[in-house]
């Protein structure tokens, strides 16, 4: 079963996780980040630029089923349709909904602003995973 981590009172969701995928990479984590297609366009554009010196090297799509074979090493991956299916470990939900098939990665961590339909969501899926019988964890995050 996935262990669940909710970072809760996130000031900028954006900026805030191209910082969690810079730190899973340099652990040498593989990270799928699931969400709305716009999400994930900027959360691309952001990780060109978000660090002047510093590369994160991720690939875009709407499937991991698109993903070319020469990338499919490629340590973070963005897409709408995620898969664990090439050992990415790690899902990073930016969704509304609890990810479908969450249950093939290792970790599952939801980032959660300071809007409050966004903390509202995040109640949900937490009452999803909870019943699903999940171990959860609760991160606050100080500005």
């Amino acid at each position: 079963m996935a262990a669940v981590a909710f970072h809760f009172n996130v000031p900028d969701r954006r900026a805030y996780t191209c910082r969690l995928l810079r730190k899973a990479y340099r652990a040498g984590a593989r990270v799928v980040v699931t969400g709305e297609s716009v999400q994930l366009a900027e959360l691309d554009r952001l990780l060109w630029t978000f660090e002047a010196l510093e590369f994160i090297p991720h690939w875009r799509g709407a499937a991991v089923e698109e993903l070319p074979a020469r990338l499919q090493a490629t340590p973070v991956l963005l897409a709408t349709g995620h898969s664990a299916r090439f050992g990415h470990d790690v899902l990073v939900n930016l969704g509304r909904d609890v990810p479908r098939d969450y249950a093939q990665y290792q970790r599952v961590i939801e980032v959660v602003g300071r809007d409050p339909l966004d903390r509202e969501g995040a109640r949900v899926r937490w009452r999803q995973y909870s019943v699903q019988g999940c171990s959860i964890e609760r991160h606050e995050v100080s500005a």
